[in-house]
């Protein structure tokens, strides 16, 4: 019978299939064996059931547990290790789960404000580390790529807000708020009337501090409060939720469109933002890599396809009129977030300890890699209030996205018939 450290190297270089594999490993016993030269990553397993665990489990989520609790050493550069990981997952595919969740019976009010609470109070002074100037967590708009953070960041609020074309008095909700950047920047620089609501009381009292001290209290107010708890109806002009509908949960979207509808005025915009699955996506929501997120980065987080989004959209009145992929742009800000946290690692790891820096670490560098690769999407749906018959206002074109020109209104000339 064959050791398991035998059985490791015959499964991967199986399932290399005669592929590169730039690995080095250093077994439990002191036992070294090198795949490729020159090898670009070391990896130490420091128990044989590491082995036992990538037999009969999914290689992104044993690798990336082990690396978090410390059963595995990993040296080497990030993209790197993904590429190496990305390898090792075609010698030990993900096992099909057993009849799982029913992620139906999740989100409820108080599971959300849960997952919400493990997530983002982490700390405010932990995230200015490595965010930019606006605290923005979500991805930026890049024109080059060669931006900085700060550039890019302050690029994606002027694009979300001429998205939305804004005008000055209007009522902006924004859902899932964070820190209050892009309400912030929509009321210096647009002049609406905003509210902000999140689940996080660390973002809630930044957000409120932030106001007052901007001057801006009397144009924006911050709400610790649950979307589903948003009392107007009919009320608000426009309605954007960047980074947030990703804690909603599949089965909850109709509820959520159902509540931007209720709030939004006829005619009224809405602009989401938010991670979507690059293939069309299982009913279980499983797939390599999630379990490793599910238990360490986001609890009870689902990823839709966009399909499902368009059709919940349309399915609470809401008409699409525009559809944006910015799949490199969150791929280019993860690798900004990554870089900057690592240059604040002592700092960071003071503040939450290397395990929770290990975390976040791993888990921003591998989304920047899945959003290279394609195995994530980000989608910004632009979609009116559409209840009755009548063509409401909208552009005949995207350019005013992009220029300073007149926005042209969308309206029939009959002519002659």
């Amino acid at each position: 019978m064959k050791d398991l450290r035998t059985t490791f190297l015959d499964h991967v270089k199986k399932g290399l299939n005669g592929k590169a594999l730039p690995l080095r490993v250093i077994f439990w016993d002191g036992h070294e064996y090198a795949f490729d030269e020159p090898t670009l990553v070391t990896m130490q397993l420091k128990s044989a059931s590491v082995i036992t665990q990538l037999l009969t489990g999914s290689a992104l989520d044993v690798l990336g547990e082990g690396y978090v609790e410390g059963t595995i050493g990993i040296e080497g550069r990030y993209q790197d290790i993904l590429a190496v990981a990305e390898g090792l997952s075609d010698a030990f595919p993900a096992k099909k789960p057993k009849t799982g969740i029913l992620h139906k019976a999740l989100h409820s009010k108080a599971k959300d404000k849960e997952a919400i609470h493990y997530h983002y109070d982490v700390s405010n002074d932990f995230y200015k580390l490595w965010l930019d100037r606006n605290m923005v967590y979500s991805c930026g708009y890049f024109k080059t790529g060669k931006e900085d953070i700060d550039v890019a960041q302050e690029q994606k609020l002027d694009h979300i807000c001429r998205k939305l074309h804004l005008q000055p008095g209007e009522k902006l909700l924004d859902i899932g708020c964070g820190w209050g950047g892009l309400l912030t920047w929509a009321a210096k620089h647009y002049g609406i009337q905003g509210v902000g609501v999140t689940l996080s009381e660390e973002q809630f009292a930044f957000a409120k501090e932030r106001i007052e001290k901007e001057g801006l209290t009397d144009q924006v107010e911050i709400r610790l409060q649950d979307y589903r708890d948003i009392p107007e109806r009919d009320y608000f002009d426009k309605v954007s939720s960047v980074g947030m509908f990703e804690h909603v949960g599949r089965a909850k979207l109709p509820e959520y469109f159902e509540v931007i509808n209720r709030v939004l005025k006829e005619g009224g915009w809405v602009m989401n933002h938010g991670i979507t699955a690059s293939q069309q996506d299982d009913e279980a929501g499983h797939h390599s890599g999630s379990d490793f997120m599910d238990k360490y980065v986001f609890p009870d987080g689902e990823i839709p396809h966009l399909w499902r989004v368009v059709r919940d959209m349309a399915g609470q009145n809401l008409e699409v009129i525009d559809v944006e992929n910015l799949r490199p742009h969150y791929a280019q800000t993860l690798i900004h977030w990554v870089d900057r946290l690592e240059a604040h690692k002592d700092e960071a790891t003071a503040m939450v300890g290397d395990k929770r820096y290990r975390i976040w670490a791993i888990y921003m560098a591998g989304c920047a890699y899945a959003f290279w690769r394609n195995w994530s999407a980000l989608h910004q749906v632009l979609a009116i209030k559409q209840t009755g018959e009548e063509l409401t206002p909208r552009p005949w074109e995207r350019r005013y996205q992009y220029e300073n020109d007149q926005y042209r209104l969308a309206e029939p000339d009959w002519g002659d018939l």
